[in-house]
């Protein structure tokens, strides 16, 4: 399989708020200064139609024109059961990301509205999902079920799927060619940690447990996102708060994580620095996450019976050397010989942090989800 310097990045972007008053497209050619306009982005066939124009741009663009593009790559938040891997886009699939929709009210709608907006734009351009959950579906009925009426599961589908998976895949395949293991002979703990964070054991190269479930809600604590709570909390704070659907909803995935215990910024930077200078409820969020993360460690571990491999990726997992610190020196009962000195300073750098002969190994590696998705894009056009 092509691996990353297979692959060259001619350009990269963002739409960012459409339907607004004011829309933005930010645009950057490998080697050239950031290119950013700003005006009315009305609807996603707008701001795809923006996207094509600056690809084609004589100044700007890295296209002669639109003949270029042989196919278009989608993220789909959610597949439910019906995708276990990526798919070519076509009106059995569409359905299958439209039944999605209740599952994946914020995300799978908008995803609808770029793939519908490209038939418009560029109707013979084959088209390929790839779905943020497929590589959890390996999971076996006992992870993936809730202890709830089963009718729960056959009437409405409520059930563990899981998220990040694109990135949760890559990493551990990334990480065991970097530490000389068999990818699919490897037990691999994945922690895919940013705004939005999910632990993953991967066995033998197949997902068997993720921390996140039916919603991104669950698992560790996240930017804004509590992460596990007890369920009686709901509607404790409900009937307390006199909230509605709605509102606990809010309160659960926009006010609390990082957010909720430090009660300035959701941003872990910005903890880590409060928490530097001294500030409790900052280092308390931090410690809190610490904690999560090595809980989910040690279950997979007992669940996957041994462990070759723990690997931090995202924006966190990337850039946080303390994190990385703290949980290697708890993992010593397992075998991991953690190295501070590899450790010390490492960002966005794919890094062995393991001693020599450590039982256990720990890398931090880079995610790289669009090129999962050009990847497995390319393959099905193919």
């Amino acid at each position: 399989m092509r691996t990353e310097s297979d692959f060259t990045l001619l350009a990269k972007g963002i739409v960012e708020r459409i339907g607004l008053e004011t829309g933005v497209l930010s645009h950057r050619v490998e080697g050239r200064p950031k290119f950013e306009t700003e005006k009315p982005i009305p609807n996603h066939t707008e701001g795809i139609k923006m996207v094509l124009e600056i690809l084609t741009d004589k100044d700007n663009g890295v296209l002669k024109s639109l003949s270029e593009i042989e196919a278009v790559g989608h993220r789909v938040a959610h597949g439910g059961e019906y995708f276990t891997a990526s798919k070519l886009i076509d009106k059995d699939v569409v359905a299958g990301i439209e039944k999605c929709c209740e599952l994946a009210p914020l995300h799978n709608p908008a995803n609808l509205l770029g793939i519908n907006a490209i038939f418009t734009l560029l109707p013979s351009v084959p088209q390929v999902a790839v779905f943020d959950t497929s590589f959890h579906q390996t999971m076996p009925e006992h992870a993936f079920m809730y202890a709830l009426p089963y009718e729960y599961y056959t009437t409405y589908k409520i059930r563990r799927y899981g998220f990040h998976g694109t990135s949760h895949k890559f990493v551990a395949k990334k990480a065991c060619d970097l530490a000389g293991l068999d990818f699919n002979k490897a037990k691999v703990v994945t922690c895919h940690l940013g705004n939005g964070g999910s632990i993953t054991a991967v066995c033998n190269g197949k997902s068997v447990d993720t921390s996140m479930g039916f919603t991104p809600l669950e698992g560790v604590v996240m930017g804004t996102r509590c992460g596990d709570i007890d369920a009686g909390i709901v509607t404790f704070i409900q009937e307390k708060e006199g909230l509605d659907a709605a509102g606990i909803n809010s309160v659960l995935n926009k006010k609390s994580g990082f957010l909720g215990i430090y009660g300035k910024s959701s941003d872990a930077r910005d903890i880590e620095d409060a928490a530097a200078a001294g500030d409790h409820r900052a280092q308390l969020a931090l410690d809190m996450l610490y904690y999560r993360v090595l809980k989910y460690i040690g279950a997979y571990a007992a669940a996957m019976n041994g462990l070759d491999l723990v690997v931090f990726t995202g924006g966190i997992g990337e850039n946080d050397p303390v994190i990385r610190e703290r949980v290697g020196n708890n993992l010593s009962y397992l075998g991991m010989d953690f190295n501070p000195d590899a450790n010390k300073g490492v960002r966005g750098k794919d890094v062995i942090l393991t001693k020599p002969g450590s039982k256990v190994i720990m890398a931090t590696v880079t995610t790289n989800e669009e090129l999962v998705i050009a990847r497995d894009t390319m393959n099905l056009a193919k």
